[in-house]
């Protein structure tokens, strides 16, 4: 009996990456931008074999980089046997269509590889709904035109053919297919929601994990929470929200929130179908910003960061700033982090430093906004042994008097929490108001 042969791995593709350096843009940033795009092709299966950076006063609107740089850069692209040439600017439909002529190669720009990267890492039929809402609206004003380049901007939409009617056609079922996707995700919304309202009742404050991919976001969900979510040294390993309790030390519980890391020119089309995932962070109580505080890039990371919580909305959730990853640090670099940001948490999600520091933080931050009272329970009754299990889980216990039935707690409990709370029990401010 003959041995199957296993069928050989398919080949990695080969990829080129050019970007632009124009106007008062430095090289420096647009080689730092470079460097995060090859990331960005890794993270897309493709193995980076030559790198093209082009400086002009401005974007050639026919091929972006200029006739003759396309020139080089295809005899460059022959030369390393390159599959795909990934552009680190977004590139016009005419541009598509000038440069995959010349270059005969796939042709790919950073929002694109971004929603290719996305639609790789949806596993859940709400992931995957956002995913292709963001590129049927990518491609939706880039139909124009003929032969490769439709094609392959039109992927998994149909077959395409010349001709303007099936043009026509094409925008027709792109249009229904996006409205049908909007009301699938606007169900989303409404669960998400629904859930919240049901979270708000049962008094029990949300924490959402938020910050550049790949700063450590899941490895510290991971060791807060005691899960084991995939975490990998790769940008955007989390696209599915993930939500799980945790129990402060003070007996408390507050719930987590896992999202999708952020990037700079993180495609606007990609924000707004996520908009009911990112919905959790506007929702939150509190906002951990978690920093690579080991990266050269950090500055602009953080800068991103600010600036996609500012287009969904998030700009009232107060923010803690979590500076990960200092088991790479020096001490000097520690201390200048500390002398910088004093009201920042210095960490290591992987090591477990700083976690002890970190939860007491959170811990003061959710009970901010409190206010010491003293609250008698009646102990026989069911509804009050229900109110005082759940003062234990939203407030700061101070003292628990028991005299027979009678029940006296006094506790900081988060102001909008105490009337649902304390009603009809009596309630008394207590002798350290808060």
């Amino acid at each position: 009996m003959c041995a199957r042969r296993s069928s050989p791995p398919p080949r990695q593709e080969r990829a080129a990456l050019v970007g632009l350096v124009t106007g008062p843009a430095r090289r420096v940033e647009a080689e730092q931008s470079l460097e995060e795009l090859a990331g960005l092709a890794d993270a897309a299966g493709a193995r980076v074999v030559l790198r093209m950076l082009q400086e002009r006063s401005r974007p050639d609107p026919a091929t972006c980089i200029g006739g003759g740089k396309v020139l080089a850069l295809a005899a460059a692209c022959a030369e390393s046997d390159v599959d795909v040439v990934m552009f680190d600017n977004e590139l016009t439909p005419a541009q598509f269509r000038q440069l995959d002529s010349v270059l005969q190669r796939t042709v790919v720009d950073r929002t694109q590889l971004i929603l290719d990267i996305f639609a790789r890492r949806a596993r859940t039929r709400e992931g995957k709904w956002q995913v292709e809402l963001a590129q049927l609206k990518y491609l939706l004003p880039r139909l124009a035109g003929s032969g490769a380049a439709l094609s392959r901007l039109g992927g998994g939409i149909g077959t395409r053919g010349p001709g303007e009617t099936k043009l026509e056609t094409d925008r027709r079922r792109i249009r229904a297919r996006i409205k049908s996707v909007e009301q699938e995700i606007d169900h989303v919304r409404h669960r998400r929601t629904q859930l919240r309202e049901r979270r708000q009742k049962q008094s029990v404050p949300t924490i959402a994990l938020v910050g550049y991919t790949n700063a450590g976001k899941t490895t510290l969900f991971n060791r807060l929470t005691h899960q084991r979510a995939v975490a990998s040294d790769a940008l955007f390993v989390t696209l599915d929200p993930l939500l799980r309790r945790v129990h402060l030390p003070d007996r408390r519980s507050l719930l987590i929130s896992d999202t999708v890391g952020f990037i700079d020119r993180l495609p606007h089309a990609l924000i707004a179908a996520f908009r009911a995932t990112l919905e959790e962070v506007s929702e939150a109580d509190l906002a951990l910003h978690v920093i690579d505080s080991a990266s050269a890039e950090r500055d602009r990371q953080i800068g991103a960061v600010r600036r996609v919580l500012d287009e969904v909305g998030a700009t009232a959730v107060p923010v803690l700033d979590v500076y990960n990853k200092a088991d790479a640090l020096t001490v000097d670099e520690r201390r200048r982090i500390r002398e910088q940001d004093p009201a920042a948490a210095v960490i290591s999600a992987r090591t477990g430093e700083g976690m002890e520091e970190l939860i007491q933080m959170v811990a003061s931050r959710v009970a901010l906004d409190t206010r010491r009272i003293a609250i008698t329970f009646d102990s026989g009754k069911s509804f009050d042994r229900q109110q005082i299990a759940r003062l234990y889980r939203v407030a700061r216990v101070i003292s628990h008097v028991s005299t027979g039935d009678r029940v006296i707690i006094e506790a900081d409990v988060p102001r909008r929490y105490i009337e649902r709370l304390t009603a009809p029990n009596v309630v008394e401010e207590a002798v350290h108001g808060a």
